[in-house]
């Protein structure tokens, strides 16, 4: 099973909407980091995730 790890959440009722998180998914991937940001309906947020290697799998 893959899972995501969340880096930071942003409100999405910003008056900037997502570009706030998407600012701060810009600079982890100038980092060398995946970052992508997804919507969480369940509360109301931008979330900026990135994925996490399965525990379960060798590498």
């Amino acid at each position: 099973m893959r899972t995501k790890k969340v880096l930071v959440s942003f409100p999405a009722a910003d008056p900037h909407g997502s570009w706030p998180a998407e600012e701060y998914a810009a600079r982890c991937r100038e980092r060398g980091e995946t970052a992508t940001v997804v919507m969480d309906l369940a509360t109301d947020s931008f979330l900026v995730v990135t994925p996490e290697s399965d525990p379960t799998r060798n590498p």
